[in-house]
């Protein structure tokens, strides 16, 4: 929240909140009606979750928004997973797995297409129907050739804003494959 109110220049007052499973969550509230309307000009909508579509950003900041997505509805998983444990309990390989979560399908199909074309591979779309009072859920998925790709990409540039908890996990998995995780693999 620091940082968001940084970039924007703004000095709002933050305040931690309870969200429903009991976990503290902050927020601010930003009176600017300009920067308001400007967010609905490219896109960005109120109930954005369910509403958002294509974002209409310029190739130049694709990556830059990219990054702002990730570290706000998505993740970067890296584990070590046991296979054929029935023949052979010793068999294990790494996985690196980018993530984006929206409950807009409209703008998973839009992010999958836009960085099909920026990083040349394919993401999965995956679906978690609805249950109850919930709304189905869509995750745009890369994986670990795919995040290779894509990760120094988006940290390409060292000094931009990012979710350091998020960016450790590439940091890591990078550092122990001998990948620069800030250059490019294309």
């Amino acid at each position: 929240m620091e940082l968001l109110l940084q970039s924007l220049r703004k000095r709002n007052r933050i305040s931690p909140t309870r969200t429903r499973t009991g976990g503290i969550a902050y927020v601010t509230q930003i009176g600017d009606v300009a920067f308001y309307r400007w967010l609905l000009t490219i896109g960005l909508t109120p109930r954005k979750s369910l509403t958002l579509g294509a974002v209409d950003v310029p190739d130049d900041f694709l990556l830059a928004l990219t990054r702002g997505l990730l570290d706000g509805d998505g993740s970067i998983m890296n584990k070590i997973a046991r296979a054929d444990t029935k023949r052979r309990n010793d068999y294990r390989w790494e996985y690196l797995q980018t993530k984006f979560v929206s409950a807009s399908r409209t703008h998973i199909e839009w992010l999958r297409a836009r960085l099909r074309g920026a990083i040349g591979r394919d993401g999965y779309v995956m679906t978690r129907k609805p249950e109850g009072r919930r709304h189905a859920c869509y995750a745009l998925r890369f994986s670990k050739r795919a995040s290779v790709r894509l990760l120094p990409l988006l940290y390409e540039d060292a000094t931009a804003p990012r979710l350091t908890r998020k960016w450790r996990v590439w940091a890591d998995y990078a550092a122990r494959h001998g990948i620069d995780p800030h250059s490019s693999l294309l």
